[in-house]
């Protein structure tokens, strides 16, 4: 087979025409999968629900019918000019609240601006001093409870002993009166007794007055027969 001349080698297109940068071809972004930034993602918290973090970064990509308590955030984008972002983020939830939040794989998207980290700090102390606030409501409440206890305990124990007072007045009223009756019972007991002594002091003075008056007329009776009557 026959060899082929050498053809001589061209020159590079800026060695022939060294001021004229050649343009390159423009290729549009291709954005695939969910569209998140970290200043959205640095504001989801444990305990959130489902529809909360659908507020605030939309629906997730995937959601396995099998794990529905698992949502992921995948994105594989290529942009013009920039590096491709490829990120994932993922959320566990136990029935509808926010329990983990994975974050390892979104080291691709772009830093916070600095108007994006003035609103983070901004919204991080507001929350640190609603945090305070509430801790602050909290100890007052328990101190307030506390107190309420305190009263409620202090009236039971001031209607415990008021009624302590009263059962042992009441009960010394009775046993005054059980006295006074009793005491009214041995008066009356001994009157009758006295004049039950009475009615047989009386009774016998009779008796001996009556004996008396028989042995009298006897006396007399004897005296006014005569001697011989005897016989």
């Amino acid at each position: 087979m026959p060899t082929l001349p050498e053809f001589p080698s061209l020159p590079d297109m800026p060695d022939i025409l060294p001021d004229i940068s050649l343009p390159t071809l423009y290729k549009d972004d291709i954005q695939q999968g969910s569209v998140l930034d970290r200043f959205k993602i640095n504001q989801l918290k444990v305990g959130m629900s489902k529809a909360q973090v659908q507020d605030l970064i939309g629906s997730p990509s995937i959601i396995d019918p099998f794990h529905n308590n698992q949502w992921d955030y995948i994105n594989h984008s290529t942009l013009h000019e920039k590096d491709d972002v490829h990120y994932r983020l993922a959320l566990s939830f136990d029935n509808d609240k926010l329990t983990k939040i994975d974050t390892s794989g979104i080291e691709s998207l772009s830093a916070l601006t600095d108007k994006e980290k003035a609103l983070e700090e901004k919204r991080i102390a507001d929350e640190k001093t609603a945090i305070e606030a509430l801790k602050k409501a909290k100890i007052q409440a328990q101190q307030l409870a506390k107190e309420k206890a305190q009263a409620i305990e202090q009236k039971r124990i001031a209607d415990e002993k008021a009624q302590a007072e009263a059962s042992k007045k009441k009960t010394e009223l009775a046993q005054i009166k059980q006295a006074e009756i009793t005491q009214q019972n041995a008066i009356k007991a001994a009157e009758i007794k006295q004049q039950q002594a009475d009615e047989l002091a009386q009774q016998k003075v009779m008796a001996d007055k009556k004996a008396n008056k028989t042995a009298a007329e006897k006396i007399k009776k004897d005296e006014e027969t005569p001697w011989y009557k005897f016989w």
